[in-house]
């Protein structure tokens, strides 16, 4: 088709969209059902992890279960178990590619084809760039997005063949805006967004339109992950109704999840506002967490 013919269907295509977006407020989105799937979290020893593991086995999902921290692995599975799923632990460094190959290997034979992964694992070191050491910079990066290429190119070949499944990338609302003494940890948060944005693209190019994908981006979370957080427009929550808004877009196939939803306002406003006004809302927010800061007491 001719430029100029595309650009007025470009537009109504547009308008359409508005149209659409708008008339779903109204309308209840249609849920699916993840009775029976294999769902596998990383990161599920403790904190939204943990909480998510719940909310997929009150669903009878059959729950596997990956962390670094044996004896908090054990105890999800232990409480999956009794609100009747199944469940599997399994003591894993998402830090480590041949670990993660091996025990993907060992779940796919003795369990099955993971239809629902869930990279959840994540690790943070809460001070200034200069301060920070070099394996810190490093760990970051291996967990927190280069081990969803490890989980992904592990489990979507199965989602691939039988065109169905879920890959669930969790950022954080650091992935799309920023905060001082994060640099690293924002850093990787943004790599897992466009992970995740760009392997959305590349299914649908592919026609994998039954392989489902969402990234959830929460604001701070009451667990031991940021000591002391605070906001005043988006106080802390915890890893339960977190994990109950993140179930809701998981089986409402939401591409971005926002948690709180107001954080998506949030994100656009930094996105659009003159950089004093950015600055402004940032002193209005006043977030605040427990920060190394071993740059000044070198000034010093």
């Amino acid at each position: 088709m001719h430029l100029l013919l595309e650009i007025p269907l470009f537009l109504l295509i547009v308008l359409y969209s508005y149209l659409e977006a708008v008339v779903k407020l109204f309308i209840p989105a249609k849920r699916k059902s993840v009775t029976g799937e294999i769902v596998l979290i990383t990161g599920a020893g403790h904190g939204l992890g943990r909480a998510q593991a719940y909310e997929f086995a009150k669903r009878c999902c059959k729950l596997v279960l990956w962390d670094i921290n044996k004896h908090g692995i054990e105890e999800t599975a232990a409480e999956c178990r009794r609100l009747g799923a199944t469940a599997h632990a399994f003591t894993v460094d998402c830090s480590k590619k041949e670990e993660i190959y091996c025990v993907a290997e060992k779940v796919k034979k003795e369990i099955g084809d993971v239809s629902i992964l869930m990279n959840n694992a994540g690790v943070i070191a809460p001070t200034d760039l200069l301060s920070t050491e070099d394996h810190e910079i490093q760990k970051m990066f291996e967990v927190n997005i280069l081990a969803h290429y490890w989980t992904s190119k592990a489990f979507l070949p199965a989602m691939m063949s039988n065109n169905h499944g879920h890959i669930i990338t969790v950022a954080s609302a650091g992935g799309h805006i920023v905060a001082p003494f994060l640099v690293t940890y924002c850093s990787s948060k943004f790599a897992a967004v466009g992970f995740h944005r760009a392997l959305t693209q590349e299914l649908a190019a592919l026609k994998k339109r039954g392989v489902q994908t969402s990234c959830v981006c929460p604001m701070f979370i009451n667990s031991d992950f940021v000591k002391n957080p605070s906001s005043r427009l988006m106080p802390p929550l915890e890893p339960e109704e977190v994990a109950k808004q993140v179930m809701e877009g998981i089986l409402t196939n939401q591409r971005m999840i926002f948690v709180p939803p107001f954080l998506k306002v949030n994100v656009m406003l930094d996105r659009f506002l003159p950089v004093r006004a950015v600055a402004a809302l940032w002193r209005l927010n006043e977030l605040k967490f427990d920060a190394v800061v071993g740059y000044k007491d070198k000034e010093n």
